[in-house]
Order: structure tokens, then C-alpha cells, then sequence
């Protein structure tokens, strides 16, 4: 089978470990099945995984992807949950099995034309969401819906704040919390991607790290080190930081003075559970929500949609069709 594949890691040139060719097909073990994937999403996770820090060199060669969408052995259309976990050993949760993983760093993943995954990872694709749509569902989308409605404890009509406008995760949390009525600020460096961050619905796009005209009571942030300060400053008492990466470094100041006299709560947050992509698959499916999509490449141009990603050339997702 065709598969995008990380061979090599660097962390200061991450592409030059990317690999795109044939790969043997996958072999199921007991319990998984093989699902023909018809499209795929890519996700900072697979470029992190490229640098070392989302996969180990003794999983190498290891073919990338936690997104994907296709058919199932039956010829079902399915979306793929991207954990691989026990619910059991996580209290009924599966992110938080403490041996759980995503695809692509112990099990191969779903950048190549068949993967091999647990029978409960599949999830029924409903028709009215195309595999293009469906396949960006699984990491960022599932990402911010569990942020949204499984850990920020909102309610209707709450102000709230997602940084850096133009990530997946982010257009993700513009499109969901807007749609259900909450207001929404969004920051970027870029006009452009203000711009279409206030087509998704935000009700203000302002430059990073600009003060915003009230505090809100949760901020959604993925960025970490540049934008943690802001965050912070931007909450009310009592509010919730919701983080889920940081794609810009991992260390900032705590600023324990203003987290405990403000009451703060910061909030850890990754990726979710089978049954939420299956409530957000059937959100999207009766409400018209789609996921905004940047670019749709087949897989053998991969490499064109990692260097975009890489450059922060995207607003949404980046989409390979196999």
C-alpha cells in the first residue's frame, strides 16, 4: 500500500524525515479490522512526530495520521477514533487509560491507503458529511468539542476567547462555540486570518496579545508560551484556561499570583472519547456545521500540505484524498 511514512527525526528540519512510498499492508490482530481509507487529515501532531516529541525512534519507520475517514470491511463508511485505549482502564474513558495512544505512535497511522484499527474504534459516518469533512472530525474537531461542551462547564451565551484564530482546533471552537450561541474573541498575528476567523462566526478577531473590550470567562489556547500571559490576564474570576498543546513552547510563566488569588482553573484537555465523535458526527450531520477546510491534496502530494502546515500557511484543515 501507498503510505506517508516517518522514517527519520529532526527536530530542527522535520521534513527531511518524511518519507511518502509503498508500505506492507496491514495485518490485523485479534479484535481490529482494516478499514480502506478514502481520506485523511493532518494534524501538528504529525509534525511533532517528525521533531521527536510525539514518537519515539524505536517505533521508526512509523507511517503518520491520527484522522481518517473510508469503509470498513463490510463496505460500511466509517470515521476512525484516533485513541487507542481501554475505557475500562480509564474509568469509562479512554484519554484517560494511562497505556493509551494515538495512531502513529505505537500503531501505524492513517496517512496510507489502509490502516488497521480496534472494531470499537469505528464510528458510523453519517451521509450527510463527505469523507473529505469527516476525516477532520477525529483529533482537531473531536479536540475542541470535548473542550467545549465536556470540559469548560459554559453556559448559553458565555464570552470566551480561542487563541490563535488559524489552527484546526481553533476554526474548530469558533465554528461550535459560535454556532451554539456563545460570544467569541479570537486572536491572530495575521489580518487575513482574522478576517475569515470572523466569517467562522467570532464576534471580534483581534491582533495577539491586543486587550480584549471585556474578560471572558473561559479561554480555549493551544498556542502555550506566546499567548499564556494573555490568556490569563483575559479571564474573569473564577474563569477556566483550556489548554490543549503548545505549539509554541511548553514553559511559560505560571503566574500563580493571579491563578490563585483570581480563582483561576486551568484545565488540561486531549483529544476525546468514541462516544463524543460519534454526538459531534451527528451534531454536524443535523445542524449543517462542517469543518472549514483549507486545501484538499491527494496523498501523494503530501509533502506540499506538511510544508503549509510547517509555514502556518493554512486557516482550518489540510486534507489528503486516497
Amino acid at each position: 500500500m501507498f503510505a506517508i511514512t516517518a522514517a527519520r527525526i529532526s527536530p530542527e528540519d522535520p521534513l527531511s524525515g518524511l518519507e511518502a512510498g509503498e508500505r506492507p499492508d496491514p495485518e490485523p490482530r485479534e479484535g481490529w479490522t482494516v478499514v480502506d481509507v478514502r481520506a485523511a487529515a493532518l494534524n501538528h501532531h504529525d509534525l511533532w512526530s517528525l521533531r521527536g516529541t510525539a514518537l519515539s525512534e524505536k517505533h521508526l519507520p512509523m507511517v503518520l495520521g491520527t484522522d481518517a475517514a473510508g469503509t470498513d470491511e463490510d463496505g460500511n463508511e466509517v470515521i476512525v477514533h484516533g485513541v487507542v485505549g481501554d475505557p475500562a482502564a480509564g474509568g469509562g474513558d479512554e484519554t484517560l487509560d494511562p497505556r493509551r495512544s494515538l495512531f502513529s505512535e505505537v500503531y501505524d497511522g492513517c496517512l496510507a491507503e489502509k490502516i488497521a484499527v480496534p472494531r470499537r474504534n469505528l464510528v458510523p459516518k453519517p451521509p450527510e458529511l463527505s469523507f473529505e469533512e469527516a476525516a477532520c472530525l477525529p483529533t482537531a474537531w473531536l479536540t475542541a468539542y470535548s473542550m467545549l461542551f465536556g470540559k469548560a462547564d459554559l453556559r448559553p451565551g458565555s464570552a470566551v476567547l480561542v487563541q490563535g484564530a488559524g489552527g484546526g482546533v481553533s476554526a474548530a471552537l469558533i465554528r461550535l462555540a459560535s454556532h451554539v450561541g456563545h460570544r467569541v474573541y479570537t486572536t491572530s498575528r495575521s489580518g487575513a486570518k482574522r478576517e475569515r476567523a470572523l466569517a467562522l462566526g467570532a464576534h471580534a478577531a483581534l491582533p495577539t496579545g491586543e486587550r480584549l473590550p471585556e474578560r471572558v470567562d473561559a479561554v480555549f489556547d493551544s498556542v502555550g508560551k506566546a499567548t499564556w500571559g494573555h490568556s490569563l490576564r483575559s479571564l474573569k474570576p473564577g474563569g477556566a484556561v483550556i489548554t490543549c498543546g503548545a505549539t509554541s513552547g511548553d514553559a511559560p510563566s505560571a503566574e500563580l499570583n493571579r491563578v490563585f488569588f483570581l480563582q483561576l482553573r486551568v484545565i488540561g484537555s486531549t483529544m476525546g472519547t468514541r462516544e463524543e465523535l460519534d454526538a459531534l458526527a451527528r451534531m454536524c450531520a443535523r445542524t449543517g456545521v462542517r469543518p472549514e477546510i483549507d486545501r484538499v491534496l491527494p496523498l501523494d502530494r503530501a509533502r506540499e500540505g506538511f510544508r503549509a502546515m510547517l509555514d502556518g500557511d493554512h486557516f482550518g484543515k489540510i486534507v489528503f484524498t486516497v
